[in-house]
């Protein structure tokens, strides 16, 4: 994929209808926005996709759609972090039957983590299925250390790994030590939401996999650090950074971000699937004061939050 893989990947959630059903032309919807965004690919079932709140069979439909909706327009990156090897094989199979264009996973959960099994984990992926393979390296979610040493490693005995998404923090010194360890080929993406954004891209990331609600201004703050415009992508960047730190917080990020994926039009319910937190009244009211405030389009106004038994939405 090289260098056309750089920049901003969407991680798309999961939209739901009232009754916690899967709202298939909602996930058509973000993979189009994510293409008039600009953004250099989608990712699905990932964290913020609630992969373990599905079952198989809406995987399977999921990715379907986002498969059509991409058609080809954009590399489609599908999670498969599962609870054992096994699982993972068998959905990055999957994966690749559907058109993934790469996979991503995170460590499965060991009792007694340690990087010889990790290790294998990778390359059993690896065996099993030949696409481009991006490490998650989410230890709070995990609960898997992975040294920038175990990186250089894998580099050598996986050969289709290609990329890091880097949710470790503080994420800037890591990637200097990533940088100074393991070849270059080896891509690091930035993620949590694009809090570390500006510093990751000048320690050397190669652009985003985040699932911030307004994606086309992580794209411009890519393009124009990529071009050298440093000092705009940071006046850009740090307009925006309260919204980005109000939607990443601990425990309700993915509710947030639903509502305000909602305002924008793009899902038609914010819920999350139980027992997953949705977020009160108050913050949602706060969340739509701070977009309005930052003048950001919306198409509905904050009286218009959908109730669990609503069956109807108005708009402008």
């Amino acid at each position: 994929m090289g260098d056309s893989f750089a920049g901003v990947h969407w991680m798309l959630v999961t939209p739901f209808d009232e009754q916690e059903r899967v709202d298939a032309p909602a996930v058509s919807r973000l993979v189009h926005h994510a293409a008039k965004a600009g953004c250099a690919g989608v990712v699905a079932l990932g964290e913020m996709g609630e992969w373990r709140r599905l079952t198989d069979h809406e995987r399977r439909a999921v990715l379907k759609r986002v498969r059509d909706a991409a058609d080809g327009r954009l590399p489609v990156t599908v999670g498969v972090t599962s609870l054992s090897t096994f699982q993972a094989v068998n959905r990055a199979r999957e994966a690749r039957e559907l058109g993934a264009s790469a996979l991503m996973a995170a460590p499965p959960p060991m009792s007694r983590p340690n990087l010889v099994e990790v290790q294998a984990f990778y390359q059993r992926l690896a065996e099993a299925v030949d696409l481009p393979l991006v490490v998650q390296d989410y230890p709070q979610v995990t609960g898997v250390a992975l040294p920038a040493t175990f990186f250089a490693q894998l580099a050598e005995a996986v050969p289709s790994f290609r990329y890091i998404k880097l949710e470790d923090p503080p994420t800037p010194p890591k990637i200097t030590q990533i940088r100074r360890l393991v070849p270059e080929q080896i891509g690091v993406f930035g993620g949590l939401g694009g809090v570390y954004l500006l510093s990751e891209l000048e320690r050397g990331a190669m652009g985003a996999m985040t699932g911030f609600a307004f994606p086309e201004v992580l794209v411009k703050v890519c393009r124009l650090a990529g071009e050298g415009a440093r000092e705009e992508a940071a006046q850009l960047y740090c307009r925006y950074l309260p919204l980005v730190l109000y939607e990443g917080q601990e425990g309700i990020g993915l509710s947030l971000r639903k509502h305000a994926l909602l305002l924008r039009g793009l899902i038609g319910c914010a819920r999350v699937r139980h027992p997953g937190p949705n977020v009160d009244e108050p913050t949602r009211q706060e969340l739509h004061t701070l977009i309005r405030h930052l003048g950001l389009s919306t198409v509905r106004r904050s009286t218009e939050w959908v109730h669990p038994t609503s069956q109807s939405y108005q708009s402008r």
